[in-house]
């Protein structure tokens, strides 16, 4: 009578080998906002750099065609998370809920008022200056709200939903906090082309406002990044450049402070617009060396990272938005105190902006094309089941 019987003693099943990844827009998440952004103040600081370096022949031009490139970024992303919302919504909630990912919200939020500046500052000699303005005052808006939404239900996360420790703290914590701030440069720009009384002084008040729900916020959470430091050492590798995040509330702070000391004439009583002017100065001076300071130690940390194997992400975009708002920020000061020193101070770091933005967007285009940064996580094929043999 036959019996089944196995043939001899079989191996365990060898792992099996893992299906090669492939690209996919489903894993496209907020993080790639931060390309618009660091795109977008590019834009932004090449038609405002001082010393008349803005009129050399060609910035201009090369300034207005990367605003294009982080405009039509941002609509494409937009339709991207569109469309994981419309047909994805559980893992956009699995995002939300998600400790490493949820801040990623805030980059969104920023990428509106970004662009809404380097639309201002560059796109207005594509578009001509009354659609600029148009199209600023949009990204305004959508920022603000946007900015605002995010700066409460991150934290609320955080509180409620999230686990979190100490040990977790990294300056990623900062960004939908920070999300508010952006509007707050960019708002007063736009007051010039509001009817003079109400209309002016409630967005000039407005925008001030929004200046101090991100930095209250900020100084909240950077104490909890530094101490994090401290006592529990470097960031891991690939997270090291995302020090350069705190150069964001500090460059943009400064930033907003100047513009709404310009824009405060005309909107509010002369007292207090010579309070703003005076403000903008003694808070912008000390604040920008901090975010120097800062800037150094965050280099210093990014090149004992890079010596250890430091790997490209798109934590690498941390390089250049952040750096962007210094920029503006010695703009802004070297107006308002009139020393040449910031003027060359906005020059050396436009120039590391540049080669930041350079490097991480030729890494960015390369990995995509490669199918490496937008690959779907690796499924394992399935394996063979053991086998018996027929003997009699």
């Amino acid at each position: 009578m036959a019996t089944l019987a196995p043939s001899r003693p079989s191996p365990p099943p060898a792992s099996a080998p893992a299906l090669p990844a492939r690209p996919s827009l489903r894993e496209l998440g907020p993080n790639w906002y931060a390309t618009v952004m660091g795109t977008a103040i590019v834009a932004t600081t090449a038609a405002g750099l001082p010393l008349g370096l803005s009129g050399v022949p060609g910035l201009r031009t090369a300034a207005a065609a990367v605003w294009a490139v982080a405009a039509l970024t941002l609509l494409g992303l937009l339709s991207v998370s569109a469309a994981q919302w419309i047909r994805s919504p559980g893992r956009v909630r699995d995002r939300l809920l998600d400790p490493a990912v949820a801040p990623f919200y805030g980059c969104p939020a920023m990428a509106f008022p970004a662009v809404g500046a380097a639309t201002l500052a560059a796109g207005r000699d594509v578009i001509g200056g009354t659609a600029a303005v148009a199209a600023a005052a949009v990204l305004f808006a959508a920022g603000a709200v946007t900015g605002l939404v995010v700066a409460v239900a991150v934290p609320y996360l955080m509180v409620t939903r999230h686990e979190t420790g100490p040990a977790s703290a990294t300056p990623v914590w900062l960004l939908p906090v920070v999300a508010p701030m952006v509007p707050a440069a960019l708002g007063p720009l736009l007051v010039p082309h509001l009817p003079a009384g109400q209309a002016r002084e409630a967005l000039l008040l407005g925008c001030f406002s929004l200046f101090g729900v991100s930095l209250l916020a900020t100084l909240l959470i950077l104490p909890l990044v530094f101490a994090r430091l401290v006592h529990h050492g470097p960031l891991p590798l690939a997270l090291t450049p995302a020090l350069f995040l705190v150069l964001g509330p500090l460059g943009q702070s400064v930033t907003a402070t100047g513009r709404l000391a310009d824009a405060a004439p005309g909107a509010i009583a002369g007292p207090y617009a010579h309070a703003l002017s005076a403000f903008g100065v003694l808070y912008g001076v000390p604040v920008l060396g901090f975010a120097l300071l800062w800037l150094a130690l965050a280099a210093a940390l990014t090149v004992r990272a890079t010596r250890r194997g430091m790997p490209f992400s798109m934590t690498w975009w941390a390089f250049t938005f952040p750096v962007g708002t210094c920029v503006t920020g010695s703009e802004v000061l070297a107006r308002h105190t009139g020393l040449t020193a910031y003027d060359w101070l906005a020059v050396a770091l436009f120039v590391l902006l540049v080669a930041s933005w350079g490097v991480a967007g030729f890494r960015t285009v390369r990995d995509v094309l490669r199918g490496e940064l937008l690959a779907a996580p690796r499924r394992a094929r399935p394996a063979l089941p053991p086998t018996t043999a027929r003997t009699r």
